[in-house]
């Protein structure tokens, strides 16, 4: 099995109230991927409630392997939600491991 770490940093140019808005869009467009893209295992989208970290959102997903995980990466609605993130993304850090 294979779990993905994200955590997504939005630029600090944007008006703070545009960025909750988006924010929540992509969160509910990246929870909606389960049970539509087919590798996907599990899920977890959460936003940053601590204004002391720099990160805005993170991402936990689930994979039986890494053959999944490039699948998912590659499905068209996966890249549209990550257009939206690219939109407004500063810096992404990201940690793939085995389990």
């Amino acid at each position: 099995m294979i779990k993905h770490i994200v955590l997504f940093k939005m630029r600090d140019d944007i008006d703070a109230q545009q960025k909750e808005t988006e924010l929540k869009v992509i969160k509910a467009g990246l929870e909606a991927l389960l049970g539509v893209v087919p590798t996907l295992r599990s899920m977890e989208v959460g936003l940053n409630c601590n204004p002391a970290e720099k990160f805005d959102l993170a991402l936990i997903s689930t994979f039986d392997d890494l053959d999944g995980l490039n699948a998912y990466a590659v499905h068209p609605d996966h890249v549209a939600v990550g257009k939206r993130i690219r939109a407004m993304l500063d810096v992404r850090a990201c940690n793939d491991f085995e389990f």
